[in-house]
């Protein structure tokens, strides 16, 4: 079997991108992306009877990983989760459990039900959330290989679940981001980090006079050459292959697009990578983040929290809030336009550099 055949075959059409389903895939979206919420809650139940010790001592984010030993990125990870799902509030800068926590899981109450959680306390991955709680990183950090990763890019059957994973995303999200966004008056669109280039083709199918680099570390350059050929958009899509860690990023265009990128990595990168952004961004560009975001009070929504969860157990990261997007934006010269949601609990913000 030609598996190359079978990458092109198993990607969406051209068409497809200026196409609507006659159904809703949110909640498919949600069932996936929610799937680490459950483990997170376990860990924090099971694990650390989280709730018992904070219905006696309310605090803050920083007493809280003070107390239980555990790192502040997965901890603002839990307690936005908690807040979301209404086991927490935050008053004063301090959260506290709420009646629901109160009645359901605190050791002494009649409700308590930390002993039907106990059941997932062996589970690999709330094991893994309570690794990740403990020592910041990702669960699969440290086991990683890069070499091993692009060597597997070079066999066509992993090249053909790596690109149909991003596409049959892609194609639906960034139809949905496309219609959020007005290009009309923009030329050329940095895509970084752009997988396969889905959402810079999605955003040409309704931009007729935009072109398109998509910036991406080799091997994926090669697949997002094939990707954009297969899509029609060989001849308005360039790819660029570099490294948005080592090098600036490329100049010339007057918008950039980070899709679903952020969310991988700390603080401290995101900022770099938009302080990046706005040296190579012509005065006056726009700056388009395309992701999950949570409220300004980082208070949900719910899927977007649970979601989170996912991030912070496999990659860096986690799910900004438009309070946090904002502060970084202010921070690295880019003017806040608007945040607008797209599709599937995911929103665009959209910034102007100066």
């Amino acid at each position: 079997m030609d598996l190359r055949g079978a990458v092109s075959d198993s990607l969406p059409l051209m068409s497809a991108l200026t196409e609507v389903p006659a159904t809703d895939p949110t909640e498919l979206y949600r069932m996936r992306d929610g799937l680490c919420g459950v483990d997170l809650l376990a860990a924090g139940v099971v694990h650390l009877d989280f709730f018992t010790w904070l219905a006696d001592h309310p605090s803050t984010l920083g007493a809280i990983c003070a107390h239980f030993q555990i790192h502040q990125r997965p901890a603002d990870v839990m307690l936005t989760l908690f807040t979301a799902m209404g086991l927490v509030t935050q008053s004063g800068g301090c959260f506290h459990a709420t009646l629901r926590a109160r009645e359901h899981l605190v050791a002494g109450s009649p409700w308590n039900l930390a002993p039907y959680y106990a059941s997932l306390k062996e589970r690999p991955t709330t094991l893994d959330m309570v690794k990740v709680l403990r020592t910041g990183k990702p669960a699969n950090w440290g086991g990683y290989d890069a070499a091993a990763w692009a060597q597997a890019m070079e066999r066509p059957e992993f090249a053909l679940q790596f690109t149909a994973a991003m596409d049959c995303r892609g194609v639906f999200l960034g139809q949905a981001l496309a219609k959020k966004v007005d290009l009309s008056e923009s030329h050329t669109l940095l895509d970084i980090a752009g997988g396969s280039g889905i959402y810079s083709c999605s955003l040409l199918a309704s931009n007729p006079g935009l072109r398109a680099t998509v910036f991406e570390k080799p091997p994926v350059d090669r697949i997002a050459r094939e990707s954009v050929a297969r899509q029609g958009f060989g001849d308005r899509v360039e790819v660029v292959a570099g490294d948005f860690f080592s090098e600036e990023l490329p100049g010339g265009a007057d918008v950039h697009l980070f899709s679903n990128v952020l969310h991988d990595w700390e603080e401290s990168v995101v900022v770099e990578l938009l302080a990046k952004s706005h040296r190579a961004l012509a005065p006056g560009g726009l700056l388009i983040v395309h992701d999950a975001h949570l409220n300004a009070a980082k208070t949900g929504p719910l899927p977007v929290a649970q979601y989170s969860a996912l991030l912070m157990h496999s990659t860096e990261g986690k799910c900004y809030s438009q309070g946090e997007m904002r502060t970084f934006l202010n921070a690295t010269g880019f003017d806040w336009i608007e945040c607008q949601p797209t599709a599937a609990d995911r929103s665009v913000i959209v910034a102007r550099r100066v």
